[in-house]
């Protein structure tokens, strides 16, 4: 089989109703170097690169799990897009997106989802949670009567 690795794919493959950033960009520990006194964090295996984390929230009402844990490699760690005014969380769109299925310790089939970015959404008409909050919502953050 020619594939070998993270399979590439479309953000719009992975999250078709767009996705919202929860919490902080965090960079991830390479916990077998790592010591209790010396952290030592993760580097992309064909990079080199650092590597962080955000979790969004998956935006599709269907989707089997409704957080993700989304890897970044970057040397620097990644600026989350501005804050949306009316929304709790930051609508987020992934760049040169890879997923690497693998089956998890329940036995279950489950994907690692790597990014080469992280930007605000090209469209935000084409992220529907993002648009119907964005419609709802005036200039100045207060939610329109």
């Amino acid at each position: 089989m020619g594939i070998r690795g993270a399979i590439p794919i479309r953000f719009e493959d992975v999250f078709p109703n767009g996705c919202f950033m929860v919490g902080e960009v965090d960079q991830v520990k390479d916990f077998e170097a790592s010591t209790a006194t010396k952290p030592v964090y993760a580097r992309d295996k064909t990079t080199g690169e650092f590597v962080w984390q955000v979790t969004v929230i998956d935006c599709d009402p269907d989707a089997r799990e409704k957080t993700v844990k989304v890897k970044i490699t970057s040397p620097v760690q990644p600026v989350p897009p501005a804050p949306m005014p009316g929304l709790p969380f930051i609508p987020v769109e992934f760049g040169q997106l890879a997923v690497t299925p693998y089956v998890n310790g329940n036995g279950r089939l489950t994907y690692s989802v790597k990014a080469r970015e992280m930007r605000a959404p090209r469209n935000v008409s084409s992220t529907p949670a993002a648009s119907a909050a964005v419609k709802h919502t005036n200039v100045s953050g207060k939610d329109a009567a």
